[in-house]
């Protein structure tokens, strides 16, 4: 797998790239946002560090996103929780926090990339809820007819919920399904998306929680 990795401290990006290598994979290395930028829709999978001496890693993130749904984890000092939060917000599919033993890395990509193959199954049709329409074939959703961009996974959330409209889905059914681990239940990824979902359609009824339960498809 050719993985793109965007560090600027020279002396980590050389332990993980021989870490990589050994693992199988084909390193590029890049120093600054603006070559990680160029780099990230010619590869597999990229491995992000937040604080680059020409641009935040999180806008190289949001940029990166708006073209490409590549596998992104982000590798980073950042640890405090709004940080975490802004980069799951931002398309992360993960987020690790410096010092990390490389075996957590090697398994935070391995499960990245299951997620990637269990893609939920959409059936032929549009589900409704109020002025929302999901087209779970295309992968589309239109509020009042104009077109709502969700990230990969949160568009994912939405089909499960809307696939069985009024059905309760448990956390731990929905972080299995989406994310390929349900011990994930005690992280803050699955709220994050959901407020994305919320944010982005501008319907905070879209997803509905129920305390203690889960979460289903609400109507307005």
């Amino acid at each position: 797998m050719r993985v793109l990795l965007v560090e600027d401290d020279d002396r980590l990006a050389g332990a993980l790239s021989t870490a990589l290598t050994r693992h199988g994979h084909r390193v590029v290395r890049a120093g600054l946002g603006a070559e990680g930028l160029r780099l990230a829709g010619s590869v597999d999978f990229v491995l992000l560090d937040l604080g680059l001496p020409d641009m935040d890693g999180l806008d190289l993130l949001r940029r990166t996103r708006r073209v490409s749904s590549v596998p992104i984890i982000v590798v980073t000092a950042r640890a405090e929780e709004r940080d975490v939060l802004r980069g799951l917000r931002s398309g992360a599919d993960d987020y690790i926090v410096k010092p990390f033993r490389t075996a957590e890395l090697m398994a935070r990509m391995e499960a990245v990339l299951r997620r990637g193959t269990r893609p939920i199954a959409a059936h032929d049709h549009v589900v409704t809820a109020g002025d929302v329409c999901i087209d779970l074939s295309a992968r589309r959703v239109t509020v009042a007819g104009e077109p709502v961009a969700l990230t990969r996974r949160e568009f994912d959330v939405l089909v499960l919920l809307a696939r069985r409209p009024g059905v309760v889905r448990g956390r731990e059914e929905i972080l299995d399904e989406v994310w390929g681990d349900p011990l994930l239940s005690a992280s803050r990824s699955l709220d994050v998306h959901v407020a994305g979902i919320r944010s982005k359609t501008g319907r905070p009824w879209l997803v509905e929680t129920l305390r203690g339960t889960g979460y289903r498809l609400g109507s307005a």
